[in-house]
């Protein structure tokens, strides 16, 4: 397969030949990758805003939005335009700093979060040999910037909110922790990239036998709780709380938190293909040679954003199924149910991988 870190290397060795010093070629490079990311991170949110409204209208017999543009295609644009031209309010009472502070932790955490991804072969801007325990960490400062926003609000349905948002968090943060731990014990590493490597034969849901099938089921279900998706969107309960936690923003405030709603979407979907659908890694059959040949020709940018698309088609399909939870079930679900079987499913891997009873 392309290796995309070839263009990176070529680009590199362009700027010093050129004589250019080199803290200059790097300080280029990192302006390039960063508008690159902010790029994709908008592209993608806007993309998502629209492929859950068609979805939302697939599901309920409906078309959608379809008078802005062809096929309603321009209507995320419209929406985009109306919420950076409106007002940004002021409130009487809030804690101003720590009120404007709070979008912009959780869009920084998000962002982070992106650039973690390994989109392709190669086409990686952050690479630890921690990366996965990094990401969770990163993931944990969004919990932060939903719980100021509440608090500084000063509104009783906005903290409700958050002091909602905070423990579903916190509280699914464990089972989805575990279930990731679940591959890190099979795979025996946390750097990302070699965890897609070892994919090459065959994605870990495949080879890790039952455990990797019941992490990848308790995966799925922590990460919609731990974006606040439907049935689990009690922070952002219309009937009782208004929005939730953002309540009281407005204008490009309010977009920052709807942007990253979306994009943690897609970010819990990369997760979950890199570490249980092979990433970036294309679909092989051990012994199908003329098969693998072929799927090698795909591009490999195309096989993680279609595994990513794939996993977000299922989460979605969780919110318009499902019917809203009391926060009482949703936290006695992780603590009474899910926890317990992620921490049974972990010591089953551990036994597995002891025994060598894995393909």
């Amino acid at each position: 397969m392309f290796d995309f870190g070839i263009w990176t290397s070529e680009f590199n060795r362009f700027l010093l030949g050129t004589g250019m010093a080199e803290w200059l070629a790097v300080l280029i490079e990192c302006i390039i990758i960063a508008v690159l990311v902010l790029g994709a991170y908008t592209v993608l949110a806007l993309f998502y805003i629209l492929y859950e409204r068609k979805l939302c209208a697939w599901f309920q017999c409906r078309l959608g939005p379809m008078r802005v543009g062809k096929w309603g295609l321009l209507q995320v644009f419209a929406d985009m335009f109306k919420i950076l031209i409106k007002e940004l309010i002021e409130l009487k009472g809030t804690d101003k700093f720590l009120f404007k502070l709070a979008p912009y932790l959780v869009i920084t955490s998000s962002v982070v979060m992106l650039a973690c991804l390994p989109w392709g072969r190669g086409l990686q801007i952050i690479d630890y040999n921690i990366g996965i325990f990094f990401v969770l960490a990163v993931s944990s400062v969004g919990v932060l910037g939903i719980l100021l926003a509440g608090w500084s609000s000063n509104n009783k349905y906005t903290l409700i909110g958050a002091m909602r948002s905070g423990a579903q968090m916190v509280s699914y943060e464990l089972s989805l922790g575990l279930a990731i731990l679940t591959i890190v014990v099979f795979a025996g590493t946390l750097n990302i990239n070699e965890l897609v490597m070892q994919q090459d034969k065959a994605w870990f849901i495949f080879r890790g036998h039952i455990p990797a099938i019941i992490a990848f089921i308790i995966y799925v279900i922590a990460a919609t709780a731990e974006t606040n998706r439907g049935p689990f969107d009690l922070p952002e309960a219309e009937h009782e709380l208004t929005a939730g936690y953002h309540t009281e923003y407005s204008g490009i405030h309010f977009g920052f938190f709807y942007l990253a709603e979306y994009l943690n979407l897609f970010i819990v979907s990369g997760i979950a293909t890199l570490m249980f659908l092979g990433g970036w890694m294309p679909l092989h059959v051990p012994g199908w040679d003329g098969f693998n040949a072929v799927m090698n020709w795909i591009p490999s940018i195309v096989w993680f954003v279609g595994k990513a698309f794939f996993i977000s088609y299922v989460i979605i399909w969780f919110k318009w199924t499902f019917p809203r939870v009391r926060i009482d079930q949703m936290l006695a679900f992780e603590w009474k149910y899910l926890m317990p079987f992620s921490l049974a499913n972990l010591i089953l891997m551990a036994v597995f991988v002891a025994l060598g009873w894995h393909f």
